[in-house]
């Protein structure tokens, strides 16, 4: 993976066909690779984990958000939501 330090601007008026690259600051980069031999890995692997961290996340707080909005259309509060697993598990027959 190439880590591009510069900070420079293609217009967007011109194409080109390469692949996003990451702008990270000297520093950065610095700490990044610092973290990365202190475990024995690769910057690849670390950045690798941390995007799986950022999306699983952003993904997760979707779930929370829907589940906020469905609660509040139906009038649930927090207080239900034991009655409603017991009441879910028994029509699965658990």
């Amino acid at each position: 993976m190439y880590i591009s330090t510069s900070h420079t601007h293609i217009p967007d008026n011109r194409s080109m066909a390469t692949p996003n690259q990451p702008q990270l600051s000297d520093s950065q980069l610095a700490e990044l690779e610092k973290l990365a031999r202190a475990q024995e890995r690769s910057v690849d692997e670390v950045l690798s984990e941390a995007v799986d961290r950022y999306i699983r996340d952003k993904q997760w707080k979707a779930v929370k958000r829907y589940g906020v909005v469905k609660s509040r259309e139906r009038g649930l509060t927090e207080g239900d939501v034991p009655c409603l697993i017991a009441e879910s598990r028994a029509e699965r027959g658990r």
